[in-house]
């Protein structure tokens, strides 16, 4: 359980962060959430689709990891087995809170298991002030902030054109095994191909275009999806 606290240069002018375990902390993710502005570099990797958030009930974007419940097919042999960590895997341990005014808010989980006193990245020196660290994990934060308000723009966007629509995917893995794909959405090739005039300009426009077939594009990883499932099964097979 996380227990979150706003970030003092006081209290914890000894805490130090053991950046070799953050990756970690995404082992048994199967999905996170993921900025328009990384869409890029997560197409290189990962399968970037829709979800709903379990708190609020609106669409968010992800990358996609697994296909059970706390399975992640990019972490193995103790690491991350791609190009690109999304950014709010690498902004462990570290989030967003709000104050009593509803201004943002720089918190930390102190009880993460990157959270040390003994060895790794210090976030204050002698005299309170950020770390370099410190200041690199800020800016990641800043963007994971602008990036929500992007992403909540891709979604309107999508709501308001009603490209958006149910993955209807069930994947049969080497091992015979079959798994359905529940509570995921994509956009709607059809119903995009059919834009024109003013809805298709302005989405080229704003720059959603671009975003949108990303996500299309990216799709395409859920055949090495599978593969890499059905390597894990086989090796756990063998052992």
């Amino acid at each position: 359980m996380a227990r979150l606290v706003a970030l003092n240069s006081e209290l914890h002018r000894n805490i130090r962060i053991d950046t070799a375990s953050i990756e970690r902390q995404g082992a048994s993710l199967r999905m996170v959430p993921v900025m328009p502005s990384e869409f890029l570099k997560l197409a290189i990797d990962y399968p970037i689709v829709l979800t709903k958030n379990a708190e609020t009930g609106r669409f968010i974007c992800v990358a996609l990891f697994g296909f059970a419940e706390g399975e992640n097919l990019y972490w193995d042999d103790g690491r991350w087995q791609s190009l690109y960590t999304p950014m709010n895997i690498i902004r462990q341990p570290f989030f967003v809170g709000t104050d009593e005014n509803g201004q943002p808010l720089l918190c930390i989980d102190e009880d993460s298991p990157c959270v040390r006193r003994d060895s790794g990245e210090e976030l204050f020196d002698n005299e309170g002030r950020g770390s370099p660290y410190l200041e690199r994990m800020q800016g990641v934060l800043g963007q994971l902030l602008d990036g929500e308000k992007q992403g909540a723009d891709l979604v309107r966007c999508l709501q308001e054109l009603e490209l958006i629509t149910p993955m209807r995917l069930e994947v049969t893995f080497a091992s015979g095994a079959s798994q359905r794909m529940e509570g995921l959405y994509t956009v709607d090739e059809e119903k995009l191909r059919a834009l024109a005039g003013e809805p298709l300009q302005q989405l080229n426009t704003n720059g959603q275009l671009a975003h949108i077939y990303t996500m299309l594009t990216s799709l395409g990883h859920i055949y090495s999806l599978i593969e890499r499932k059905n390597a894990r099964d086989a090796a756990v097979a063998e052992a």
